[in-house]
């Protein structure tokens, strides 16, 4: 069992900072240490109280999330930062990805997902939004952010392919089964362990994945 994970969170709207908080510090193994309203606060608070993680909004007053980025991983450069953002930000998560973020989410994201977007970052593994769409998964990998960096490719055979490239195409279970000659049900364990197998948490890591890995195009894409 690790020790618990010292979050420190921004943004610069009060309502949302306390609901997030409340939530988190609700979660079993995190630690809330502080918060801050802009950029300039937060880099204080990570000098001061060196945290495991930090959740923060991309655009805020007097220093944004972008550049308070870059300078906290100066500072402290084993530092896991997750970009909280909005539906239309895609140019702005790209950013963050290459000032050092290690993921992202929505800011209107269901608890759990964020919960699991900070263990895993915690663990060092990228985080992408499971709401990510094509276009953005598609800037990702032609940003220079350290997380287009290939990683090894895992052990696949033609029909894992064939599957991948069909999940990337959001093509259902039933749709998938009736296309490789397999059940429904087998299918949905088959989809599981090809998630893990190139160790990915969602759909957008595995177009990520699959896009970096030329095993799909990006125009195929909907």
């Amino acid at each position: 069992m690790h020790h618990q994970i010292d979050i420190v969170i921004a943004d610069d709207h009060d309502i949302f900072l306390d609901g997030l908080a409340l939530m988190l510090s609700r979660q079993k193994g995190f630690n809330v240490l502080g918060r801050a309203n802009n950029g300039r606060q937060l880099l204080d608070l990570v000098t001061t109280l060196k945290p495991d993680v930090v959740l923060t909004d991309i655009k805020m007053p007097v220093m944004d999330g972008i550049a308070s980025t870059r300078q906290m991983l100066e500072i402290q450069p084993y530092l896991k930062v997750i970009a909280l953002s909005m539906f239309n930000e895609e140019n702005l998560i790209v950013e963050m990805l290459e000032a050092g973020a290690k993921g992202y989410i929505l800011k209107n994201a269901h608890k759990n997902e964020i919960a699991d977007a900070v263990t895993s970052v915690y663990e060092n593994k990228s985080y992408y939004c499971a709401q990510t769409s094509a276009a953005l998964a598609g800037m990702i990998l032609r940003s220079k952010s350290k997380v287009s960096t290939p990683e090894i490719i895992a052990d696949l055979t033609e029909r894992d392919k064939k599957i991948i490239r069909m999940i990337c195409k959001q093509q259902t279970a039933q749709e998938i089964a009736d296309a490789v000659y397999l059940s429904k049900r087998t299918v949905e364990g088959y989809r599981i362990r090809l998630f893990e197998k190139v160790k990915v948490k969602n759909l957008a890591g595995l177009i990520i994945y699959a896009l970096r890995h030329k095993l799909i195009d990006e125009d195929e894409l909907v």
